[in-house]
């Protein structure tokens, strides 16, 4: 019973991931990878290419090549950390925040169209088995 139980979630979680995708071209071609990263920087700017990494769980490779896409379109800088020269510190640019915020907003609005007929218990629950199960998957070790 388990192992069906897990393979339904399994199934639901990747069709989920592919419709949020989906949804992209109406944030303002902000790519996924981008919005994740600015959404992680909001918190906690600045950070470190290393802490970006850790928390979104990327290598840092592709953390740092991510940070130079968001540094071409102005979206994020780059600059030395204060008491150590060889980290550099991310931190979002106005012009960064600003689309965050836009992105933000639209993304909003467009879970609250669709899920409309949700009742408010019906949308606490849901909200506390995403934050469930994402705690539990950045938990996870990888094998």
């Amino acid at each position: 019973m388990k192992y069906k139980a897990s393979q339904k979630i399994e199934y639901e979680t990747a069709l989920l991931v592919r419709l949020i995708t989906s949804l992209g071209p109406r944030f303002r071609n902000l790519e996924w990878s981008e919005y994740l990263l600015l959404n992680e920087l909001q918190g906690k700017d600045p950070s470190s290419i290393n802490e970006l990494s850790y928390n979104l769980r990327l290598t840092i490779s592709t953390t740092s090549r991510q940070v130079s896409m968001l540094e071409t379109k102005e979206l994020v800088q780059r600059f030395p950390h204060p008491e150590n020269g060889k980290i550099s510190l991310i931190t979002t640019t106005p012009k960064g925040k600003a689309l965050l915020q836009e992105v933000q907003t639209a993304r909003k609005e467009a879970y609250a169209n669709i899920l409309y007929e949700w009742s408010k218990e019906e949308l606490k629950v849901l909200a506390k088995q995403l934050t469930r199960l994402n705690d539990d998957l950045r938990n996870c070790k990888k094998e």
